[in-house]
């Protein structure tokens, strides 16, 4: 199959798909040649797209998928310094939420931008399971007390406050999920040595979108760590075969809003 798909009408021959190319696969045009992928280097190509978007004749097309290629109008996702600025300081791990739930369609709107996120070699490993019924989420939160149970007078290094938490939960505060109706845990190859790295990218892609869809995260720590060692958790989120759990996080509509921004330690910097 051809790598790369180029309309010699447009085609300004002015190298820059050859110069970005992460693989270096790209044989650069000439007077008399289009820029070209050599059958003999087709393989190496990790399909990231870069030829395809740097491109300012919108000449070329990798030929993954073709006919889904999006147009990008102009000034698209153009934001200020000072819009950034305040959107991710404003950013606030949420643990008071409303009863309702958040529209599945909405939740697949923030997981289709974190599709987007950095992994190690273009190679997408992460996949998404979403516990939207806030029944299960408590049964996940009452699975994950019963794996610290099993760490109480042992070396582990939260055994010494776990039975502060386990006593929160018997007495009805939900110290493991805050209420959340929802959880979100990314899932991964096993066995892939980079993926758990690709898992916190993309997972921070979603921790980042989701305010700007009125969505409210924090970090599950808990039902982190518990999910990647006790396998009456792992059934209950049914994590599928061959693949482990990378991270969780909790997330659904903020109970509050956020009117203003808490001080942080001062910025450390070491230059070289």
């Amino acid at each position: 199959m051809t790598t790369i798909l180029v309309d010699q009408d447009l085609c300004t021959r002015c190298g820059i798909c050859s110069n970005v190319c992460t693989m270096g696969l790209i044989d650069p045009a000439d007077e008399n040649t289009l820029p070209n992928v050599p059958e003999a280097k087709a393989n190496i190509c990790i399909r990231c797209g870069h030829c395809e978007v740097y491109c300012p004749s919108q000449a070329l097309l990798l030929n993954e998928r073709p006919d889904e290629r999006m147009a990008l109008p102009t000034s698209a996702g153009t934001i200020t310094p000072e819009e950034m600025v305040y959107f991710l300081r404003k950013r606030r791990s949420v643990r008071r939420y409303t009863k309702d739930l958040v529209p599945k369609e909405k939740i697949l709107e923030v997981l289709d931008i974190a599709r987007y996120a950095a992994t190690g070699g273009n190679g997408q490993p992460v996949e998404w399971v979403v516990v939207h019924d806030p029944k299960k989420v408590k049964k996940i939160a009452g699975l994950t007390i019963e794996w610290m149970k099993t760490l109480i007078g042992s070396n582990h290094p939260m055994s010494g406050y776990i039975p502060v938490l386990i006593g929160s939960w018997e007495r009805g505060n939900d110290v493991i999920c805050r209420g959340a109706p929802h959880i979100l845990i990314a899932t991964i190859p096993e066995g892939n040595p980079v993926a758990q790295t690709d898992a916190i990218i993309a997972m921070t892609h979603f921790d980042v979108a989701a305010p700007a869809f009125g969505i409210g995260t924090c970090w599950a720590g808990f039902v982190a760590m518990a999910a990647t060692l006790y396998e009456p958790l792992q059934r209950e989120i049914g994590i599928p075969a061959g693949r482990k759990s990378a991270y969780a996080m909790m997330f659904g509509n903020p109970q509050y809003k956020i009117y203003g921004i808490p001080r942080r330690k001062p910025l450390v910097v070491t230059w070289q």
